[in-house]
């Protein structure tokens, strides 16, 4: 994909970043694409959910898996704004896609680029090709106002 094909995708997973903000979740928003096409939506919603594999990420897997039919999500790139956790990567390795673009880093739960990468174990039988850092100040500014918001007390 090109540098602004990814970019307008970012901007629909920060889109979806904003919309779990609006629902007291901490933003992170993913969209997975295949052939240009949407064919998978997720927010954060652990708190909505009661769930804590409700991340972004496993939720846009959930139900691109549902609108495809298959849980085998081949030929597909994922878009998140937030760099994965280990429940994420894993979900994406089994999932099979192919390519996952992110946008800021994780500091204390990532494992793609700040933890290491996981994606490089040797054990796993399938390769993603990675991308970091696509609109990364705006991700960015995304959960840190996020996060200061709760520190205030807001």
């Amino acid at each position: 994909m090109s540098d602004a094909a990814d970019e307008s995708f970012m901007r629909e997973a920060l889109d979806l970043a904003r919309e779990a903000e609006g629902n007291g979740e901490v933003p992170v928003g993913a969209v997975l694409v295949r052939d240009g096409c949407v064919i998978g939506r997720g927010a954060s919603c652990q708190i909505q959910q009661n769930d804590p594999s409700a991340h972004a990420e496993v939720s846009a897997l959930r139900d691109a898996g549902r609108r495809t039919e298959n849980y085998r999500l081949v030929d597909s790139t994922l878009y998140v704004t937030l760099e994965p956790c280990m429940m994420c990567v894993g979900a994406m390795v089994h999932a099979r896609i192919s390519r996952l673009v992110y946008g800021c880093i994780a500091p204390k739960t990532g494992v793609v680029q700040s933890h290491g990468n996981l994606l490089d174990w040797t054990s796993h039988n399938h390769r993603i090709e990675v991308a970091g850092g696509v609109l990364a100040e705006e991700c960015s500014a995304l959960l840190t106002a996020f996060f200061d918001g709760i520190r205030e007390g807001d």
